[in-house]
């Protein structure tokens, strides 16, 4: 199953089921829709209860949706976690995860703009699988730390390299967490729907050219090890989002480096999740 996020006529995030170029609304399958947030105390059986019985009960898919969770209590990231990436990057072979977070403010959904600060002039691109989580966990091990996992979503790291890496100390988190640094959608693709998420080829498409392109085989930490590594440290609530980590191909990367400009357009293709598309503004 399929779930995005978007705007009701009132304003108000809805849920609705997604598939490419049209939602069906969860209010037009149950009269007590979930409320933002309530989502994930859904069992799978009930989720799968909420079936069209009519294509009139699908809409046109709205030009802009909203982030995949609202208000997620966390937005954690790994860093580094491609063998590649970290070697184009110049870095060690991390022996740990090496994790970073963003903050809620960065959020943006599938069509919404990515705004490029005038404070910088090195933003990034970097596709991502996003893990959605849909229970508590706290020293979960590896062997079951996927029972915790609600669904997958296309996640894009947006990062300023001049903030990350050219600021005293290093300020990554300043670096990674401007305001609209973190795409996520179109929507949720349900655990249960995505038979094996240890081996999805992952793409970044930049104006059209494919410029990542591996999958979440060569990962480094897979998501039962993340899983598994931050419920030692931070307790995860439902809907926080883990980006996984990015594969080699980044602009800064590059020679000479690509660095994202006003008008360009990206696109996060995960394998069997969907494309998230976003297009970049000068931030006023």
């Amino acid at each position: 199953m399929s779930l995005c996020r978007y705007q009701d006529e009132q304003g108000k995030p809805q849920y609705a089921l997604y598939r490419p170029g049209a939602i069906c609304p969860l209010r037009n399958l149950t009269d007590e829709p979930p409320v933002d947030g309530e989502i994930f105390s859904w069992d799978a059986s009930r989720l799968a209860s909420l079936q069209p019985t009519d294509e009139s009960q699908w809409v046109p898919e709205p030009t802009q949706l909203l982030p995949v969770v609202g208000q997620p209590s966390k937005v954690i990231c790994i860093g580094l976690n491609y063998r590649d990436h970290a070697i184009e990057s110049g870095a060690e072979i991390p022996s740990e995860p090496v994790v970073f977070s963003k903050f809620n403010t960065a959020l943006v959904g599938h069509g919404d703009a990515i705004r490029l600060p005038a404070v910088s002039s090195e933003v990034d691109y970097e596709a991502e699988l996003v893990v959605v989580m849909g229970k508590k966990a706290k020293h979960v091990s590896a062997a079951v730390a996927m029972d915790y996992v609600f669904g997958y979503t296309c996640g894009h790291d947006v990062s300023a390299r001049d903030w990350q890496k050219g600021r005293p100390g290093g300020q990554w988190l300043l670096g990674k967490t401007f305001d609209t640094f973190a795409p996520t959608g179109p929507c949720i693709v349900t655990s249960g729907e995505v038979s094996d998420p240890a081996n999805l080829r992952v793409r970044m498409h930049h104006n059209g050219e494919v410029v990542q392109d591996s999958t979440t085989a060569q990962l480094i930490f897979d998501i039962p090890t993340l899983i598994e590594h931050l419920t030692k440290i931070v307790t995860l609530l439902p809907g926080d989002l883990i980006f996984t980590g990015t594969p080699p191909g980044v602009g800064a990367a590059r020679n000479p480096p690509v660095f994202l400009q006003p008008g360009d357009e990206c696109k996060v293709e995960i394998e069997g999740v969907g494309t998230l598309a976003n297009t970049c503004i000068a931030d006023k």
